[in-house]
């Protein structure tokens, strides 16, 4: 027999994109392709991109002439270029990197094993479409093999938010929600190879309304429907939007077990002048006294969030109602970026901010979350948590997990991948715990 063919994907970006690149890699193995883990080595490569980041699109056009050597040393090597990016750019991604043989956007993927057929003629072929047929459905069920402890499943996709720097309803298009029976029988399915834990996802992914007989399922429905699940012990969900956090959801923090206490709720900015220049359609007080009812539900959920500086208008005042907002919630993780405009959106005909001030904030501000992160981490100490064992630590005889929280468990002891112990916290370090097996 030949040996199969041989594909490499690189996933830049959100936990989505990984997700999608699971798929992807399934769809392609029905093809006859298996995953290697170098470029130099595949039959096709694929960049699975993320148009959020700044540069991004340049990033992967230099990405890209790195495998220039390669497809001369190997002309029959298919090249392509998959995701938001490909989504944005579409045929002038080709254009200005001819080795290109397939595009392909995120709603278009299931379609990957025909478009890589239709390239073995020299033909170019892009696909940015958003195609009537449900991807979902149209990609076989997942090959029967055993899994990690943890596992992504998407339930939605897109957003109808339209934030003046987002690019996500341009590249993912409107919010659509998987069907109940297609994510639970994805959930069944995965745990019966082994998954444990499993974080659903979505662009809004509280925004979530899947349909069922006798009308469509809340987020917070799912979830306690998910719990019931024999051998699925942890579940957690990403990336929420404030004004999609409902009574129910807010309540099934505080009552069920198995919904990990840790939730990423972003705001952006402090500043309600900002937010309404964002589009966010929401104000600091109301994010505030969500929180609140959150914590009155789950009084021990860890917090995290986004936040962007420099935004276009930002004054220093803005930005010193960003940072009380910050002080007022007290973050266990966050994410914040300096503004950098994304061509397409509202906000990028809009005069920037001074890029020294700009950067002096973001300073500013990360001192701030670092501190509150850490001195969140050194509250831990002493605590017992659950941990769910993932992989070998990088010292011999060491196991790393993931705690209810999300913080990185080092324990040194008798523990496997996939198991899931009480760990009695003894250190803290700048980025994980340090623990033992109780």
């Amino acid at each position: 027999m030949a040996d199969p063919r041989k594909l490499f994907i690189k996933t830049y970006g959100c936990q989505m994109n990984v997700y999608d690149s699971e798929r992807m890699a399934e769809a392609m193995g029905g093809a006859g392709y298996v995953e290697t883990s170098t470029p130099e080595d595949a039959d096709m490569i694929l960049l699975n991109t993320c148009h959020i980041r700044e540069k991004a699109a340049e990033k992967v056009y230099s990405e890209l002439g790195r495998f220039k050597d390669l497809k001369a040393a190997k002309p029959d090597l298919k090249i392509g270029v998959a995701g938001c990016v490909a989504q944005a750019e579409g045929e002038e991604i080709m254009r200005r990197q001819p080795l290109v043989d397939l595009v392909v956007g995120p709603q278009s993927y299931h379609r990957l094993p025909e478009m890589e057929a239709r390239t073995s003629n020299g033909s170019k072929v892009v696909d940015t479409d958003f195609p009537e047929e449900d991807k979902f459905e149209k990609l076989k069920k997942r090959p029967q093999a055993k899994r990690g402890p943890t596992a992504f499943l998407t339930v939605q996709e897109g957003c109808d938010k339209f934030c003046a720097f987002c690019v996500v309803p341009y590249t993912r298009g409107a919010e659509v929600s998987r069907p109940v029976s297609q994510v639970l029988t994805e959930a069944h399915d995965l745990v019966e190879r082994g998954v444990r834990e499993i974080t659903l996802l979505g662009q809004n992914v509280n925004a979530y309304h899947g349909a069922h007989e006798g009308g469509d399922w809340s987020l917070a429905t799912l979830i306690r429907a998910l719990a019931k699940i024999d051998g699925l012990d942890r579940i957690r969900f990403t990336t929420s939007h404030p004004n999609d956090m409902d009574d129910d959801l807010i309540a099934a923090h505080g009552e069920c077990d198995k919904l990990m206490p840790y939730l990423h709720l972003p705001v952006q900015s402090g500043s309600d002048r900002v937010l309404k220049a964002m589009n966010r359609k929401h104000t600091a007080e109301s994010y505030l006294r969500l929180i609140e009812r959150i914590r009155a539900a789950r009084p021990d959920i860890l917090l995290s969030g986004d936040f962007i500086v420099g935004f276009p208008g930002e004054t220093e005042e803005d930005f010193a109602d960003t940072m009380a907002l910050v002080e007022a919630v007290r973050y266990g993780q966050c994410y914040s970026f300096k503004y950098s405009a994304r061509p397409g959106t509202p906000a990028a005909e809009r005069p920037l901010v001074d890029a020294d001030a700009a950067s002096d904030r973001l300073a500013r501000l990360q001192a701030l979350l670092t501190r509150q992160q850490r001195e969140i981490q050194d509250e831990m100490v002493g605590r017992e948590v659950g941990v769910l064992f993932e992989r070998k630590g990088r010292i011999a005889g060491q196991m790393t997990g993931k705690s209810d929280y999300l913080h990185a468990v080092h324990v040194k002891g008798d523990v496997e991948v996939g198991e899931l112990r009480r760990v009695r916290i003894t250190e803290s370090g700048p980025n994980s715990l340090g623990g033992v097996l109780v």
